[in-house]
């Protein structure tokens, strides 16, 4: 969200049980949003939308996640932002 400017920068983080077995998180920003193009490159390696990254992060993310039975997706908000997704088995979270 480093980008926006001249309008109020928020982020979202909701998380909620979609079934007996599964929980979904989601993180929600107001950014500049994510090119649709995009939206499967950003969990490459070494692929970055910043200026300054390294285009680690998702990438591992995503790894972490699948070895725990999850998954992890990215879409383009209605307006502006992006909205990072990820399910778990609720076996695999702990409280």
């Amino acid at each position: 969200m480093n980008r926006v400017e001249g309008q109020q920068r928020d982020l979202l983080v909701s998380s909620e049980k979609t079934g007996p077995d599964e929980v979904l998180v989601a993180v929600r920003d107001c950014g500049a949003g994510l090119d649709p193009r995009d939206a499967d490159r950003i969990f490459e390696p070494f692929f970055t939308t910043k200026s300054e990254g390294m285009g680690l992060g998702l990438s591992i993310s995503r790894t972490i996640i699948e070895a725990h039975g999850g998954r992890l997706w990215a879409a383009p908000n209605e307006g502006r932002g992006t909205t990072i997704r990820f399910t778990l088995p609720a076996g695999a979270v702990r409280s």
